[in-house]
């Protein structure tokens, strides 16, 4: 196993590998913190539109 990981990172295409993978999951944690920020948004707007109504 040692050795497997010693050649990947030795490989360039392996480096490219592990860079990509990187990549995905900065853009995965971004995509999910926006979403999740968009959420609490349109919950506040619903409950907002809710009170609204309710007056």
């Amino acid at each position: 196993m040692k050795a497997f990981l010693k050649n990947l990172f030795n490989e360039e295409r392996g480096l490219e590998t592990v860079e990509y993978a990187i990549i995905a999951g900065l853009i995965v944690v971004g995509v999910i913190a926006t979403i999740a920020s968009i959420g609490t948004w349109v919950n506040t707007k619903f409950g907002e539109l809710l009170t609204a109504l309710s007056s």
